[in-house]
């Protein structure tokens, strides 16, 4: 399956190695581990061509070309990572999205999102597909029974990849993290839904009750095992498994449609948002969520030491996923599906840890913006202990200051907006811009 990417925080967002038994085999409740060879080359080449026919024929997916595969050891997957990170991402672009994890609050200031992530995935890789090789990558360490359902799996995205360009259709929205995790469920959705489908023959998919609870609790069940997985935080395995989870019962939704074939509109017509993710319903009635603006504030320009890092939009996925960690998953549940739109802006002081953070959300409602403005203000309280209030503070409008600068957060009707991290002298201007939003 494809390795997970971390959106909206997007290291891995041009990154699509296909880490094996993740949710579907989770799922299956067939997770094992076996360090020794379980099947020679030879045997699992032929076996990755069966079913690679088979796949194709289950799902109308064409075979346009030879399946290319190769047989690799478990060795060879740190190796791979460590690679894929340096030709896919710069290390500018990891810089910014570590960053933007520790201006959240979500990590420490001294985590290392690169050996975080290749310890992430070495401890769960079981197979996978490569679309910037072509090549299908298999296991030799996987027991007999699972390697059949990675297969099914990662040769769906061998199928996807010949029909659509996986490369392409995945980087197709570069400027737009949530609109890439989108992507990535319908890639992953589709995939995992296929290994059912290969799993329980005749059945219908689009006719079952949802399948995501029961996908969610045997992951949970499953992955305890797993001790860089489990000991996560709550925001990277929200994550690392949304495309899996949720992509599923968006593709369920799809089969709804009309079968297998009515999938392929989730290629040529992508979801744009998360939100149709979690909504499969705004998809299929074309609900399309707004874009917000977020110009980068004059006020800041120009203050000796600060430099500008990236600006994007975290989406449903990632405001669901703010809130689970640092406020509970109830209201990651409530509030999160509120999310209506949003943008932010991340900026860094030279030498230091320490970052400016400008962001816009909109909400369904003022009640809902409401509830988010006080789901914030208790996090700016934890991420600052030392946050002094301000006298100005109202009901709707907090103004603080810190060690790191001065924040300012508004609920402004159904929006949301605030700065942290200003220069002190900056505060009122910043103040005004805001209010001026």
């Amino acid at each position: 399956m494809n390795k997970p990417r971390w959106t909206p925080l997007g290291p891995w967002r041009y990154v699509l190695p296909l880490l094996g038994v993740l949710a579907l085999c989770a799922a299956a409740s067939l997770l094992t581990r076996a360090d020794e060879k379980n099947s020679s080359a030879p045997a699992l080449l032929a076996q990755a061509d069966e079913v690679f026919r088979q796949m194709s024929e289950m799902t109308g997916l064409p075979i346009k070309a030879p399946l290319h595969k190769q047989v690799f050891s478990r060795p060879e997957v740190e190796k791979y990572l460590t690679e894929n990170i340096h030709t896919e991402a710069t290390p500018a672009e990891i810089h910014a999205q570590e960053a933007l994890l520790r201006a959240l609050g979500l990590v420490s200031r001294d985590f290392d999102l690169e050996k975080f992530l290749i310890k992430f995935y070495t401890e769960q890789a079981a197979g996978f597909y490569d679309p910037k090789r072509k090549t299908m990558f298999i296991a030799d360490w996987v027991p007999e029974d699972t390697q059949g359902m990675v297969l099914s799996h990662e040769l769906t995205h061998a199928l996807q990849d010949q029909s659509w360009d996986l490369e392409e259709y995945l980087h197709a929205v570069r400027d737009n993290d949530d609109g890439t995790a989108a992507r990535q469920a319908v890639v992953e959705g589709y995939a995992t839904a296929a290994m059912l489908q290969q799993m329980t023959g005749p059945v219908d998919l689009g006719q079952l009750p949802s399948l995501t609870p029961l996908m969610e609790l045997v992951i949970q069940q499953q992955f305890e095992e797993y001790p860089t997985f489990s000991g996560a935080p709550y925001f990277f395995r929200m994550q690392a498994l949304f495309p899996y989870v949720q992509g599923l019962g968006f593709v369920q939704a799809g089969l709804q449609q009309g079968g297998w074939k009515s999938l392929n509109a989730m290629f040529d017509d992508p979801p744009v948002a998360t939100k149709q993710i979690f909504e499969p319903q705004t998809y299929f009635a074309r609900s399309l969520p707004p874009a917000l603006n977020l110009t980068r504030p004059a006020v800041l320009e120009g203050v000796s030491g600060l430099r500008f890092l990236t600006e994007n939009v975290m989406g449903e996925l990632g405001y669901y996923s703010l809130l689970g960690q640092l406020i509970s998953e109830d209201e990651a549940k409530t509030t999160g599906e509120a999310w209506v739109a949003d943008r932010y802006l991340l900026y860094e002081y030279s030498g230091t840890r320490d970052y400016a953070l400008v962001a816009r959300t909109r909400w369904t409602s003022p009640e809902t913006a409401l509830a988010f403005f006080r789901d914030y203000h208790t996090m700016l309280a934890h991420k600052y202990p030392e946050l002094v209030t301000d006298q100005r503070s109202t009901t709707d409008v907090f103004i603080g200051r810190a060690a790191n600068g001065a924040t300012a957060l508004l609920r402004k009707g159904n929006e949301c907006v605030w700065a942290e991290g200003v220069p002190t002298a900056k505060a009122n201007a910043m103040l005004d811009w805001l209010r001026a939003l």
